[in-house]
């Protein structure tokens, strides 16, 4: 039994990347079923014995037209607490996007700790692991639960794309859009500096946030000449990146390229229609449904995500990506 295979499960919605990552462990995705019911509640089970095995839940949890966020939420704590009580021995669950990440802190008084709230949801339907896509602040994950949880960054999968396409020649900046993500674009510029094996410069945009208004223009780091990636967690209205791609155009950056994990776009495409950046890249934790599928063809480069989640199940269940 402890060199069995494990089952991977994907809840609807999320059976298309889950598909790639089983293709890739040479495993098939298990039977199972979901249903509603007239007044809105639901159900999910397994429709494969799970008695003892160990078992992967696919979801990636953002809001789209079918199902809120609350609602991709629920599903999932209630199919993994199913799984629990038919017998599963292990539960993991690969959360591409991970809700409520940002809501790690206290920024006003009273304010609610959202993610801690989400990780003790977790571990009360009987989650055993979890395996999230960049999530925000990594030291707030691994504080929020006390399950063993794992964090892929988006660091490799950018420095990967952008190394293959830079110049021999081209001095480049990793930018950070404010100051809490210089970690996120310090770990991309190590990454991307080890692949082109030349250096890699640094720079970052001041931003304070106070009830939804933002400011702050000062750009620290010398950009003049140089290409620039700016380097976020997500977008969600683009705002963060266009501030700082504005930035950068007057401090006179001669190239001005974006990239963050989760594309949302929850702002529509006034990123995209920007003619500041020569290409955003986003990974596939969120398809981006909210753009018009031809402007999002021409203006974004999706990573595949789904080698990298792939290599860290096959290390953890011992098999062969």
């Amino acid at each position: 039994m402890a060199t069995e295979s494990p089952l991977l499960f994907a809840l609807h919605g999320s059976q298309e990347y889950a598909a790639r990552v089983a293709r890739r462990l040479a495993c098939p995705l298990a039977a199972h079923e979901e249903r509603s019911f007239e007044d809105g509640e639901h159900k999910s089970r397994p429709l494969q014995a799970v008695d003892g095995r160990r078992v992967v839940v696919f979801h990636s949890l953002y809001g789209d037209a079918e199902h809120s966020v609350n609602d991709k939420l629920c599903r999932l704590l209630f199919f993994c607490g199913a799984l629990k009580d038919a017998g599963a021995r292990q539960v993991q669950v690969v959360a591409p996007y991970l809700c409520y990440a940002r809501k790690e802190r206290r920024t006003q008084p009273q304010d609610p700790i959202i993610s801690r709230y989400v990780a003790t949801l977790f571990e009360a339907c009987g989650v055993d692991r979890l395996l999230a896509l960049e999530v925000h602040n990594d030291a707030a994950f691994d504080n929020a639960f006390r399950i063993p949880t794992q964090h892929l960054q988006g660091a490799e999968l950018f420095a990967e794309h952008f190394a293959e396409r830079l110049g021999a020649d081209e001095e480049v900046i990793a930018v950070s859009p404010d100051a809490g993500g210089a970690k996120r674009a310090e770990q991309f510029r190590q990454a991307l500096q080890r692949r082109i094996g030349r250096p890699v410069g640094s720079a970052y945009m001041e931003k304070y946030r106070s009830n939804d208004v933002v400011t702050g223009a000062l750009l620290v780091g010398e950009v003049r000449g140089k290409t620039t990636i700016i380097v976020d967690d997500l977008i969600s209205t683009g705002g963060t990146l266009l501030r700082a791609a504005q930035a950068c155009q007057v401090a006179g950056a001669t190239r001005i390229f974006a990239a963050a994990v989760h594309g949302l776009f929850t702002g529509g495409s006034a990123l995209l229609d920007s003619p500041l950046l020569e290409t955003i890249v986003i990974c596939d934790s969120v398809p981006p449904f909210r753009l018009d599928p031809e402007l999002a063809a021409r203006r974004l480069q999706i990573i595949d995500s789904s080698a990298a989640v792939a290599a860290i199940l096959a290390e953890q269940y011992g098999l062969k990506p």
